[in-house]
């Protein structure tokens, strides 16, 4: 490889490049996360021929994830080969001359930035140098220019100065802060264009947007004349979760906006022929900040701007993969879709006519490209954390084998009907061996999400050491339509409980699981939800574990980077009714140990919410204990440090081990 090679770490596992399986082991173990990789969403050369994607895997060693950029042939006719030797390479992209794939790079020492690296063979160079990073950036179309979007920090912030030996901030608005990023307002992130540089040297970067307003989602029109992005100019901005299509010319000049101060809008793409601009979208209400359970759609609205925006996906039926980008093409859009757990790539077209599934059935669609007639996707299923893929008219055609992982237990249908006659829809991950196997009933965050079609680290772990794991999207979650996600609304803990309790009795149903030795789990929502369960049906089990949960919604309301707009939108427009509603209002109730995990960086679920539960029921004495983790925030469980996620399993698994 032109790079010195890929890290031992990503070479596919017990195979010449990366198509046929490593052999596989019994059951994951909290370690066995090194060997679940992540694909980056793929790139395709401008003839199709190949695909550039990302591969990211945990590295306990280093206590950081290692990934590195593979070459993947679309017609199978090699095997998978790295292209790179960073410690952390992602996000590639191709010229539009196909000369030159960009990157971004992140030295363990320091934050990414854009590297350029000559596709038929070289090394690469850096073409920024941003002391905050870069978060994405997009190629011009005469392939010599770069857009990025990096974050600007306020002059003596962010630099050499301690953060304790910074000037005091003056806080003047509702949004300044964020979950895993810290506070905003000092270090707004900017839209720039640059010149390659050299090999050598770093380009020369000039700021094309304003001051005192965030961007996001950049793009270039194909004739290079207009560059698009997403920002919250207007001038109710600050109490509301609007955000703007706009599009300026490539030096700012110009700037206007597409769309009309009414949606929450993102990644807006071009199409083709450089008309017309689709991007993705939620609806804000008539306050223009009631986004909870409205579904993210596919959007399009003219350059000139002589007609409004159109949606081309269903209001209350189609939502957007959260993970994923759309792709427009001469025949539509590639859209990933939430359906029932899974995530269905459709084909949309441009007229507004009904979509074209192109790939379906229970798996999720993580991310997908198209090329001179080439489509690909990287595609999850209950064997794979992701694999690339070529869709076309003969069917699919695998094209990488990555996973190395634990041969994974596998994901059992549920279907179960509530105590009001509502369907409900889930999983059962069963252990290896004969029962009666220890249940935990396992909930997700959001609450407006969705578990799906795939191999899921929590559930492996918890099977593999013999835990029967139930877990389902009860009313509230994504995917199953506007009319279910919104059903919780106002009373969220009682009517997710309906249905939590009956998918629980239909997997009892099925056998060789001990109903006598039960456990609830969950974190954010899901934590939420395993307060309101321990209290309201703490009899059914013998322990809990609540992590980075919302437990007293009025507190919740004014120490979450959300939960100004949050708390009245899904829990109801009146404080007066958040007491009843909350967890902690009724942690007299619980009597069940309780294990409550959190972070102390989280600003979401800020970790007040964690004290204010554990002092609660120490001092009536139920037996609770608090797992702190110091630099983490609410994503913790995903992507946080490696050591800290292994720390985190062993010490769910000798909780249940202690109360199972």
């Amino acid at each position: 490889p032109p790079d010195g090679g890929g890290p031992a770490a990503f070479r596919p596992r017990g195979a010449v490049g990366g198509r046929r399986p490593f052999a596989r082991v019994p059951r994951m173990r909290p370690s066995d996360i090194t060997r679940l990789h992540t694909l980056g969403a793929p790139v395709l050369s401008p003839d199709g021929r190949y695909a550039i994607v990302a591969v990211t895997r945990p590295d306990l060693d280093a206590d950081a994830y290692r990934g590195g950029l593979w070459r993947v042939d679309t017609d199978g006719s090699a095997e998978p080969r790295p292209l790179t030797g960073g410690a952390r390479d992602s996000a590639p992209a191709f010229s539009p001359d196909g000369r030159l794939i960009a990157f971004l790079r992140a030295e363990d020492d320091g934050p990414a930035q854009v590297h350029v690296l000559p596709a038929d063979g070289g090394a690469p160079w850096r073409v920024t140098d941003r002391p905050l990073g870069v978060t994405e950036f997009a190629w011009a179309p005469d392939s010599a220019r770069l857009a990025f979007v990096a974050r600007v920090p306020e002059e003596g912030r962010y630099g050499d100065t301690p953060a304790g030996a910074e000037p005091p901030r003056r806080i003047t608005t509702l949004q300044y802060r964020l979950d895993g990023v810290g506070f905003t307002t000092d270090r707004r992130p900017h839209v720039f264009v640059t010149d390659l540089g050299s090999h050598s040297g770093v380009g020369t970067a000039a700021r094309v947007t304003e001051d005192g307003f965030d961007h996001s989602g950049i793009a270039w029109s194909p004739d290079g004349a207009l560059l698009a992005f997403t920002s919250a100019r207007h001038a109710t901005r600050d109490s509301d979760l609007v955000s703007d299509v706009w599009v300026c010319a490539p030096d700012g000049t110009g700037p206007r906006a597409l769309t009309r101060a009414d949606l929450a809008a993102e990644q807006p793409r071009f199409t083709p022929d450089g008309r017309t601009v689709c991007f993705t979208a939620t609806e804000t209400g008539a306050d223009r900040r009631s986004v909870f359970a409205e579904n993210t759609g596919l959007w399009t609205v003219p350059v000139d701007g002589s007609a409004p925006p159109r949606r081309l996906t269903s209001a209350e039926d189609v939502t957007r993969g959260r993970t994923a980008d759309i792709v427009p093409t001469a025949e539509g859009v590639l859209f990933p879709a939430e359906n029932r757990g899974a995530v269905e790539l459709l084909e949309v077209p441009y007229d507004g006519g009904a979509p074209r599934v192109l790939v379906g059935g229970p798996r999720e669609v993580q991310s997908a490209a198209r090329a001179a007639g080439t489509t690909v996707a990287v595609v999850a299923d209950g064997r794979t954390t992701g694999e690339l893929l070529r869709v076309d008219a003969s069917g699919e055609h695998a094209l990488t084998a990555f996973g190395a992982g634990p041969d994974p237990l596998p994901l059992e249908e549920v279907t179960a009907t509530a105590e009001d006659g509502y369907p409900v829809h889930g999983w059962l991950v069963r252990p290896e061996g004969p029962g009666p196997h220890p249940v935990l009933l396992m909930i997700h965050g959001g609450p407006f999400t969705q578990y799906g079609w795939q191999v899921f680290d929590e559930a492996q772990v918890y099977a593999g050491a013999g835990y029967a794991v139930v877990m389902g999207n009860p009313r509230g979650s994504s995917g199953y339509g506007r009319v279910h996600g919104a059903a919780v609304a106002g009373d969220v803990g009682r009517v997710t409980a309906r249905d939590l309790t009956a998918l629980l009795d239909a997997a009892l149903e099925r056998g060789d699981l001990d109903a006598g030795r039960m456990g609830v789990l969950g974190g954010s929502h899901g934590g939420y939800m395993t307060g309101w369960m321990a209290a309201h049906h703490g009899d059914r089990f013998r322990a809990a574990i609540s992590e980075r949960a919302v437990n007293a919604i009025d507190s919740f309301h004014g120490s979450s980077d959300i939960g100004w707009y949050f708390a009245a939108d899904v829990y109801g427009p009146d404080p007066a009714g958040w007491g009843e509603q909350s967890p902690l209002t009724h942690a007299d109730a619980i009597t069940v140990p309780t294990l409550i995990i959190h972070s102390e960086e989280d600003w979401r679920c800020p970790v007040e919410q964690a004290q204010r539960l554990f002092v609660a029921l120490r001092l009536r004495g139920v037996e609770a204990e608090l797992l702190l983790f110091p630099g983490e925030g609410h994503e913790l469980s995903r992507s946080g440090r490696p050591s800290h996620r292994v720390a985190r399993f062993e010490a769910i698994l000798d909780w249940w081990s202690r109360h199972l």
